[in-house]
């Protein structure tokens, strides 16, 4: 199962992607497994020399009760200290923003693809549409003659 966050694609140039795992509690697993999540407004933020999701939304479990956990908490992202350096770099000289791709379960552990990205213009998000648009030209061309 894979949660994707298609705005990013549209509205950033990906420049790097790094795999991190995340740090929930028993009812945010599960509601997560159930599908019950969305990254879309999601962005990444470094205090304290610690990397944070902001704006995850979970929903809370059904069966949870008084255990349940707040819908749009931050949660902490695990990374090494050398992919933590390179990030602060990013985001503090080069402006770049931390953006979540997808969200995965890999060997039954979630991992989040957090993206250093820098926005798109709208004369970049309209050059992207356009060239999607002529790809899917071609190959509807291709099948159409081969």
């Amino acid at each position: 199962m894979e949660i994707l966050n298609r705005k990013a694609q549209h509205d950033y140039f990906i420049e790097e992607v790094y795999e991190a795992g995340i740090v929930l509690t028993g009812t945010e697993i599960k509601s997560i497994r159930a599908g019950n999540c969305n990254i879309k407004d999601c962005y990444g933020i470094i205090r304290n020399h610690e990397v944070y999701l902001l704006n995850m939304f979970v929903s809370f479990y059904k069966e949870g009760n008084i255990f349940n956990h707040k819908e749009t908490r931050s949660r902490k992202l695990l990374l090494h200290k050398k992919e933590i350096k390179k990030l602060e770099e990013a985001v503090q000289v080069k402006g770049l923003t931390l953006i979540p791709i997808k969200l995965y379960f890999k060997n039954n552990i979630l991992k989040v693809s957090l993206g250093v990205c820098r926005g798109k213009k709208d004369y970049d998000k309209r050059e992207s549409i356009k060239e999607r648009d002529m790809k899917r030209e071609a190959l509807r061309n291709i099948k159409n003659y081969g």
